[in-house]
C-alpha cells in the first residue's frame, strides 16, 4: 500500500535518507544524540586490536601500514529511536489549488507521514502517529516492523481532515505518551496558534521537534485577479474582495507572518522546513536530515 502515497521517483530517493535524532539546546543550536553502544556503526569511536572474526571491511588499512599491526575502528551505534508523527487533520489541511483538483496539502501531509514512517522502518526505528482534528485526537501506538508500517497506511487511508484545532484537554493523552529522547515530526499548515504552542511546549520539555509547513501555490503566489469570495474553513469567515488589489497587501502579510513563525521556530530550537504542493514530496525531509542535494530540488 506504500506505493499508493509514496511516488517512485521519491521512494528511490529516501534511501538517502536517515532519521537522525537531535537534542535542542536553547536557542545554541543542536547537537548528535547518541547512545554508548560499541559496534560497526556510524560514528566513529576508537581504534582497537583486531580479533579473530572482526570483519575485514573495519581494519583501517592506513593504520597498519604504518604501525604493520592491524587495528579495527569501532564505532558508536545510535540508539533505535522512537519517532512520533503528529499529523494536524483540522479542515484547513484540506485545502488544494485550483490548478490541481483532488491534491490537497492533507494529501501530501498522509504522504510524508508514510515517507517518514518508511524511513523509521528501514533503519529498526519504532514510530506511531497522533493526528489531531475537531474530535481531539486519534493515536496509533508505536511500533516497528512491516506489520506497523501496514497498521500506519491503514490509518491515513482512512483520515480526513476536519473541524477545528482540538483545545488542550482534549490532547492531554499526548504529554503522557511522548517521552525523553523521543523524535517528534509536527506536520501542518501552522495558521493555528494551538500548533506552535504545542510545538514549543514539546521543545521546552527537551523532546526534539521537527516541524513541516506545508501551503498551497495558491497561498504563496496569491495568483487571483477579479473578484474572489475567500473563506476560512475552519471558522466559516468570508472575504470579498479583487484579487489583483489585495495582492501587494497580502504578500506583504503573509511573509512577515512567514518570518515571525521562523523565528518562533528558532527561538524553541525546532528544525523546521516549509513544503508547498508544487515542490519535490522529498524536499522538506532532505532539508531537515541534511541531504547535501536539497537545493537541488528547491
Amino acid at each position: 500500500m506504500s506505493h499508493e502515497l509514496i511516488p517512485a521517483d521519491v521512494r528511490s530517493r529516501l534511501k538517502d535518507l536517515r532519521l537522525t535524532a537531535r537534542r535542542a539546546i536553547g536557542t545554541q543550536g543542536v547537537g548528535l544524540h547518541h547512545s554508548r553502544s560499541r559496534g560497526a556503526g556510524l560514528e566513529f569511536a576508537q581504534y582497537r586490536a583486531y580479533e579473530p572474526g572482526d570483519e575485514l571491511r573495519q581494519i583501517d588499512w592506513k593504520l597498519y601500514a604504518r604501525s604493520d599491526r592491524f587495528f579495527v575502528r569501532e564505532a558508536e551505534r545510535e540508539s533505535p529511536l522512537t519517532v512520533w508523527i503528529v499529523l494536524d487533520a483540522t479542515a484547513s489541511m484540506a485545502q488544494q489549488d485550483a490548478a490541481r483538483p483532488g491534491w490537497s496539502r492533507f494529501d501530501a501531509a498522509k504522504a510524508l507521514v508514510a515517507c517518514v514512517g518508511e524511513l523509521a522502518l528501514r533503519q529498526g526505528d519504532r514510530f506511531g502517529l497522533i493526528a489531531l482534528h475537531g474530535h481531539g485526537l486519534h493515536l496509533v501506538a508505536p511500533g516497528n516492523g512491516a506489520r506497523q508500517r501496514d497498521r500506519l497506511l491503514l490509518e491515513l487511508h482512512a483520515l480526513r481532515a476536519a473541524g477545528e484545532f482540538p483545545a488542550a484537554d482534549r490532547i492531554a493523552p499526548l504529554w503522557e505518551r511522548i517521552g525523553a529522547g523521543d523524535l517528534v515530526v509536527v506536520l501542518s499548515d501552522w495558521f493555528d496558534e494551538g500548533v506552535a504552542a504545542l510545538a514549543e511546549r514539546l521543545a521546552s520539555a527537551r523532546r526534539e521537534v521537527l516541524a513541516i509547513q506545508l501551503l498551497t501555490v495558491e497561498e504563496r503566489d496569491f495568483p487571483f485577479t477579479g473578484g474572489h469570495r475567500f473563506r476560512d474553513p475552519e471558522s466559516g469567515e468570508e472575504l470579498l474582495g479583487d484579487g489583483a488589489a489585495l495582492r501587494t497587501e497580502y504578500l506583504r502579510r503573509f511573509d512577515a507572518a512567514q518570518r515571525a513563525l521562523d523565528a518562533r521556530l528558532d527561538a524553541s530550537g525546532i528544525r523546521h522546513a516549509r513544503y508547498v504542493l508544487d515542490q519535490p514530496l522529498d524536499l522538506p525531509l532532505r532539508r531537515l536530515f541534511g541531504a547535501r542535494d536539497a537545493a537541488e530540488y528547491a
